[in-house]
């Protein structure tokens, strides 16, 4: 975990730079309190033909056969469906409530010849030929920021935790800061783009970084700092809304959440679960160890930019710089300290078995290495698409790449009875 000092406040910044404040900045944004550590999960979703394994605008379709189906929405492209699960007090009620959404997702699939995917990036997907849902807002960003909106053919994974107050959303932020780059990496699955092997094994934060509101987000101490710095931004026009802060990280204030927004989209549903799992142990860990982060303050944004770049390149393969005198220690061992040091809350909370999924990601490989294994064994980025089809509909990784065929869903790494008996 990174050592450093303390990182000058926002206001410090803005004297020294010979800037003040926007008028009007103490009048702070609401925050709507939603409880501590309640959970809520963003994915996106590829949406592809299921003949010609390109991405395909037929959201439209998707949400008319879904009827009365509330969490599933359009995203900045039509060969986008987004699924948001419902307010929930712990991963177990997570997992019930993603899968009821995506087995639902695979029937409306089956009756439309469609399928889905929910890794980073489709590999072969050429932005150009994908189609904007035409809604004001989007129109507006596409004028505003051209060519680096339009590249935006990218698919994350969201994870909300509920906060009492600005303020302490403002504190898990902050803890939250030193582990953007352990959840990029184990997140990993964006490893093509535009059918070309990028070298990396996350790609979609480069379709968003150039963005100035996008990518490593700014270190405040307090809602009020949070407050004075949107309120400049709104100012001079850098932002609309907080919507416009694209970044890593972010407070939600209008739901009462920390929105952890870094991770690529997970494969299937039992890694997804895994990493949200870990983030909940990590938060609940925090709460009952605040004075941490006044030993290990926020990253300095040179050595956070610097990590987060190494997961995007390496995965969790990557080296994490440590401190400020450049020591350097391998990701994975830094992952596998803090699952020890988490373990009583992973027991506390009946984890283990998602952490269990954790462990095995860090020694058989993220979707990132699975994908490149299939496109080494049979040389068809087609065959990449159905391998990441084929997760999705088991709700698992398949580690072992020579399977032909998806594994029954009876083979689940994470079945609904088994979410059931955590609860």
């Amino acid at each position: 975990m990174v050592e450093s000092r303390r990182t000058a406040p926002l206001e410090t910044i803005l004297e020294h730079l010979s800037l003040r404040p926007a008028a009007g900045c103490e009048d702070l944004i609401a925050f709507k309190s939603s409880g501590q550590l309640t959970l809520g999960v963003e994915i996106e979703l590829q949406l592809i033909d299921s003949t010609t394994l390109n991405l395909t605008p037929r959201v439209e379709d998707v949400l008319a056969c879904a009827g009365d189906l509330r969490s599933i929405t359009k995203e900045f492209y039509l060969s986008t469906v987004e699924v948001n699960s419902c307010k929930c007090s712990n991963v177990h009620e997570i997992g019930r409530d993603l899968l009821e959404v995506l087995d639902r997702l695979d029937d409306i699939g089956d009756k439309l010849g469609l399928s889905f995917a929910a890794t980073g990036c489709h590999p072969f997907a050429r932005y150009s030929d994908c189609i904007i849902t035409p809604t004001p807002r989007y129109n507006e960003l596409i004028d505003r920021n051209q060519w680096l909106t339009r590249r935006m053919t990218v698919y994350g994974m969201h994870v909300h935790l509920g906060m009492s107050s600005g303020d302490e959303c403002i504190r898990f932020n902050n803890f939250f800061l030193h582990f953007l780059p352990h959840l990029l990496a184990l997140s990993a699955s964006s490893p093509f783009w535009q059918g070309e092997d990028t070298g990396l094994a996350s790609c979609r934060p480069t379709t968003y970084e150039a963005l100035p509101t996008a990518g490593q987000p700014y270190v405040v101490h307090s809602w009020q700092e949070f407050g004075q710095l949107c309120s400049t931004l709104k100012a001079c026009n850098a932002i609309q809304s907080l919507k416009d802060l694209w970044w890593d990280l972010r407070p939600s204030p209008a739901l009462g959440t920390l929105e952890i927004r870094i991770c690529d989209g997970l494969a299937s549903l039992s890694e997804t679960l895994a990493v949200v799992a870990f983030v909940h142990a990590l938060a609940h860990w925090f709460r009952d160890h605040a004075s941490w982060l006044e030993r290990v303050p926020p990253p300095p944004r040179w050595l956070a930019r610097e990590n987060k770049w190494r997961a995007m390149r390496y995965g969790l393969d990557a080296k994490l710089v440590t401190n400020l005198d450049g020591s350097v220690k391998p990701l994975r061992d830094d992952i596998l300290e803090w699952c020890e040091r988490i373990s009583g809350k992973v027991a506390a909370l009946g984890y283990e078995p998602y952490i269990a999924t954790l462990r095995r990601i860090l020694t058989e490989g993220n979707s990132s290495t699975r994908q490149r294994a299939v496109y080494a064994r049979t040389g068809s980025l087609h065959q990449v698409v159905q391998h990441n089809i084929a997760e999705f509909c088991a709700r698992a990784p398949r580690w072992a790449t020579s399977e032909a065929t998806p594994p029954p869903r009876s083979q689940l790494e994470l079945s609904l009875d088994q979410v059931d008996d955590g609860a």
